[in-house]
């Protein structure tokens, strides 16, 4: 991620951050407008859509509490966006443990999704699938069997291309361990979806 370019007139990112640490805790405003897109893209393919919104303020609140941890080595938008990634894990967490077990039928065409999958389907297919039926709700579904962890590994690398070198920075773990736990994780994704259509979809 390269470092973020001021507007002529405004702080860098560490002149805001020094700036809020030193009391103007106006300047975070900068902050927040400056990379209000960073945090929403990362939320909004993470969680659902009515959530968003109020994750992305989470994620900002999270950063002002912890602005005294931050270190220029990288840049604020890398810092910004561990922060953001690790929010959305925290979400599908409480979620987990608060949530009801009963679950809604699928579709006729959420069935036939999850079929191709189960038939093997590269990723690329998967994602123009996902793309074309608008099916967040069925890829909530699948996923949602997943620990929060196992859901953000296959999110990260297979819903959004990112290398496992960069996906394991976001989620505080090294590349090794997270090759393992996103071949787990398809593992349990494909016994899952097989378990739902040997009962029929419903």
């Amino acid at each position: 991620m390269a470092r973020s370019q001021p507007a002529e007139g405004q702080p860098s990112d560490e002149q805001a951050v020094a700036q809020v640490l030193a009391g103007q805790g106006q300047a975070f405003e900068v902050l927040v407008e400056r990379h209000k897109g960073l945090v929403s893209g990362i939320v909004r393919g993470k969680v659902p859509r009515e959530q968003a919104a109020e994750v992305a303020h989470e994620v900002f609140i999270r950063a002002f509490q912890s602005l005294g941890n931050f270190e220029p080595v990288k840049p604020f938008s890398h810092w910004l966006s561990v922060i953001a990634v690790r929010a959305c894990h925290d979400f599908w967490r409480e979620r987990y443990r608060n949530r009801e077990t009963p679950r809604a039928g699928l579709s006729e065409e959420q069935v036939a999704w999850l079929e191709g999958v189960a038939a093997g389907l590269d990723d690329g297919e998967q994602q123009r699938a996902q793309e074309r039926f608008e099916a967040w709700d069925l890829v909530d579904w699948a996923l949602g069997h997943l620990s929060p962890r196992d859901r953000l590994a296959l999110t990260l690398v297979h819903l959004e291309g990112r290398s496992l070198a960069e996906a394991a920075e976001l989620l505080g773990i090294s590349a090794a361990n997270l090759k393992v736990r996103v071949f787990r994780s398809r593992q349990k994704l494909r016994g899952i979806i097989a378990d739902e259509l040997n009962r029929g979809g419903g």
